[in-house]
């Protein structure tokens, strides 16, 4: 029960109703009681958990990267969580309880910049992934000096070996060594590009799944 501690106009502390009255730093305040969920485990919130799980679970061996790759869509909230939004919406696949991910869909960066041209990942023996790609550079806003972006994702095993400052646009290709443990086991490939001086990010492009010789 409330105590009024001022007359009928001064401030109370306690409960009244769905009300609560305080006091902090002499100042008195009121605030309502939190509404009560009723069943906090309906249907469709079970549904949205489930994809917020699946999501994470692609996209958390990436963090190091989203914070580069999402930087330009970090708008009120952070980059890694501007890419699970993104995914969530656009890149889960099948029913409850049954979603997965579909890689072909998953932005690793995403920006203005022109993103990759003719790309291509290829497996090489000794366990590692050969990326090729045209040099456009000149065509809108693409540089020589472009730094490539490259992922490989091991969805499995839940783990990614990406390059954040890879070979520029014009060099065209690059080799990224994998670890042993992935030989014979299934990957995902992107690649995207970052401007030279970092602040400007082009749309990643799936390359397709490749397995580990």
């Amino acid at each position: 029960m409330g105590t009024i501690k001022k007359g009928i106009l001064g401030g109370f502390s306690g409960k009244v109703g769905t009300v609560v009255g305080a006091t902090w730093k002499g100042i008195a305040y009121m605030r309502s009681l939190p509404q009560k969920v009723k069943n906090p485990r309906t249907e469709p919130q079970m549904m949205q958990r489930t994809k917020f799980a699946v999501t994470l679970n692609f996209l958390k061996p990436l963090n190091g990267l989203l914070r580069t790759g999402w930087k330009q869509y970090a708008h009120r909230q952070s980059p890694i969580n501007a890419a699970m939004s993104y995914t969530i919406a656009n890149a889960i696949t099948g029913t409850y309880p049954d979603y997965a991910i579909d890689p072909s869909k998953v932005l690793i960066s995403r920006g203005s910049l022109t993103p990759a041209a003719n790309a291509s990942a290829t497996t090489s023996a000794g366990g590692s992934i050969i990326f090729n790609w045209d040099d456009n550079s000149g065509s809108s806003a693409a540089k020589q000096t472009d730094r490539a972006l490259l992922v490989v994702v091991n969805p499995d095993k839940s783990e990614a070996v990406f390059d954040t400052a890879g070979a520029t646009r014009s060099e065209t290709t690059l080799s990224v060594n994998l670890p042993a443990d992935w030989v014979g086991e299934t990957v995902e490939a992107y690649i995207g590009f970052i401007s030279e001086d970092g602040r400007e990010v082009a749309n990643s492009v799936y390359l397709g799944n490749i397995v580990i010789i």
